[in-house]
């Protein structure tokens, strides 16, 4: 008997431990303020295609000429690249401008919605429907 109710605790923790990742991964809601428009020009220091999310890393000048660390989370790489991006359009120095939504809790983080290189090109977050260049 004591058996079986062991054995029902650990199919019960189990079941519980499948559903983990699923827990973990957030909505963009949830972590962005989708009332707080931001539009953020600055300095490329880093471009990660990483997954889950892709990561775009700026240093940005702000009103009183210090530099600000910012990061924008942006879509998975695979959507990223459908939508026309590749790792050689946006290189380390570039200046680009960013739209999105800023962090809930105000730091220097944001979801990028647009990306705008110098030339004028432009890249969504997702989906072949935002730019011009996704296949």
């Amino acid at each position: 008997m004591q058996s079986r109710g062991v054995k029902a605790v650990i199919v019960g923790l189990m079941a519980l431990m499948g559903t983990a990742p699923a827990w973990a991964h957030h909505s963009f809601a949830a972590a962005y303020d989708m009332k707080d428009a931001i539009t953020i020009t600055g300095k490329v220091v880093e471009v990660r295609l990483t997954n889950p999310h892709s990561h775009f890393f700026l240093d940005v000048v702000n009103a009183k000429g210090e530099t600000e660390h910012w990061t924008f989370e942006a879509g998975t790489p695979g959507g990223m690249l459908r939508n026309g991006y590749s790792p050689q359009v946006i290189k380390q120095g570039d200046t680009v401008i960013i739209k999105g939504f800023r962090a809930r809790n105000e730091s220097n983080n944001g979801m990028l919605t647009e990306l705008v290189t110098s030339d004028g090109t432009v890249y969504g977050m997702f989906g072949p429907q935002q730019s011009a260049g996704a296949k």
